[in-house]
Parts: C-alpha cells; structure tokens; sequence
C-alpha cells in the first residue's frame, strides 16, 4: 500500500460544525476519526499531526461534540467526530449526536474513510458496533485504532488485536473493508502505520486528477 507521503505536521483547524448542513464543501477528499467519548481521539490526532494543542483534550469525556474539521494540503482535510458513548448528557442531546453521526457517515460525499478508535481494553462495544454498520450502510472503509495499547504487555496486545480481526472476518469475509492494528498514542507505537493507511486514502481520490491528460497538455 504505497502512497505518496502526506504532511500531517502543517494540520490546522479549519471549521467547527453543528451537523452536515454547516460542514465545508463537500469537495475534495477527507478522513474522519470516531470513537468513544474515553478511547483518546484527540490524543491520537494531536500525535499524528504533532501539535499537542490541535485536537481538544479534556479529562472529561464528551466534551466533542461538533464536527471539527482540520485543513490539510491540496483539499486534504482530518475530521475529528463527536464523542460517543460516555457523556454525561440528556437522552435527546445523544439522539441529536447519533443523527448528525449517522448522516456525516452516510451522505458526505468527499469521506474517504474512517479511523475507528477502541480501548484496546474494552474494544468492539454496543457504540462500536454501531458505527461499524453506519460505515457499512455506506460502503466506507473502516480502520480500527486499538488504543492505549502502551497499558497492556506485548502478548495480551497481540491477542487483543487478533481477537479483534478475526471478529472482522466475520463482518467482511474479504476483509476488503475492514482493518485494525495497535496504536499507543504515549508511545507513539503504530504512527507509521496510521500515516500510511492514511495517506492510502487521502491520496486515492487524487491519483492522477493532478497530472494533466495528454489532450490538456
């Protein structure tokens, strides 16, 4: 899977959004980041892109909730989605979170992808499950960051992770569009792999829109 290398160091924010109506045209090409509300979303983003301050971080989780959208190069754009699963909020407000979800997932046209993050500890809950079907309704590719994998020694990880895949199997005999790996944000383990699956997506929606054809030349 090789694809040409993106910079993820020059991320800045872009836009915050309320739902899909408020999101920046639906152009060009972006990856999204899910996960619950304790699973260290903005953790991971903030590691890949190498600035501790892009992505919020809080001690309390839930504190996500609209649709933060960071500006890459070329139209290139990373999505940090609302938490789930945790926040201490009324029932109403986390019904409103799963609609905007479920809509950003199913109708954003420029999504190339998700990065589907799980403590590695407690991977694949009821929420989990839930985006999974959300992204399968939609045809999207799904990459499953299994968190904080620096809590647990090498052996469990291991399990973890291949316990994990094979339930993958499952879902998507081809595994064509299902994929995970062990990820420690502390640790930075797993960030090489992160990038490339990354830059497989972002740069997919380009290849060859940038040369031009013989017949423009």
């Amino acid at each position: 899977m090789d694809s040409p290398a993106i910079n993820y160091q020059i991320a800045e924010f872009l836009t915050s959004a309320p739902s899909i109506k408020q999101c920046p045209a639906d152009e060009g090409c972006e990856v999204a980041f899910a996960g619950r509300s304790n699973a260290g979303k903005s953790s991971a983003i903030n590691t890949l892109t190498r600035n501790r301050g892009l992505a919020r971080t809080s001690k309390t989780p839930g504190r996500t909730q609209l649709i933060n959208f960071f500006k890459l190069a070329g139209d290139r754009r990373l999505v940090d989605l609302p938490g789930y699963g945790y926040a201490k909020v009324p029932k109403a407000m986390k019904a409103e979170w799963d609609r905007h979800l479920a809509e950003y997932l199913q109708m954003r046209k420029s999504l190339a992808g998700l990065i589907l993050l799980m403590d590695i500890r407690h991977p694949l809950q009821e929420y989990d499950q839930q985006m999974l079907n959300w992204a399968a309704q939609a045809g999207l590719p799904v990459h499953i960051l299994l968190t904080k994998s620096d809590k647990l020694k090498r052996g469990p990880a291991e399990s973890s992770r291949l316990k994990v895949e094979k339930l993958l199997r499952d879902m998507d005999p081809g595994c064509t569009l299902l994929s995970v790996q062990t990820f420690s944000s502390l640790k930075k383990q797993g960030l090489p792999q992160l990038e490339q699956q990354l830059s497989h997506w972002l740069s997919a929606e380009f290849e060859g829109a940038e040369e031009p054809s013989a017949e423009d030349k």
